[in-house]
């Protein structure tokens, strides 16, 4: 086993020797690649922020839509009410209406009656004399 980390360190050693001397340089294109890369990079990062943006704005969209409803449902439920209560009151004062119609219908009547009824027996004046 000493033998193999031996070996090992070696190959460590020589590698970062060859290295640091300047033995291992870059391939010729790998400045352009790296530009490329950087620009291709910026795209990538436009066109994220871009999404974010979109998303941010759906985002906001839908909480609007969802506080509308909520409220929508607040208003219906309240107008429900009121509707309810409007409805029982118009009900209640038509009955009303009714009924002081049949005793005002009935009192007419009812006089009618009594005036022919309550003559003690005298003739009605005619018209002819």
């Amino acid at each position: 086993m000493v033998v193999g980390t031996r070996g090992m360190a070696l190959g460590v050693s020589v590698l970062a020797l060859s290295l640091s001397t300047g033995c291992f340089e870059p391939p010729a294109d790998a400045e352009a690649r790296l530009a490329e890369l950087e620009a291709e990079g910026q795209k990538m990062d436009a066109a994220l922020d871009t999404v974010e943006e979109r998303l941010l704005g759906n985002q906001a969209r839908m909480h609007l839509w969802q506080e509308l409803g909520e409220r929508h449902q607040q208003v219906s439920a309240i107008h429900c009410k009121h509707a309810d209560a409007n409805l029982a009151a118009i009900l209640e004062h038509e009955a009303r209406q009714e009924e002081k119609a049949r005793r005002l219908k009935r009192g007419h009547s009812v006089a009618a009656v009594d005036s022919t009824v309550l003559t003690s027996g005298k003739e009605l004046p005619s018209s002819h004399d």
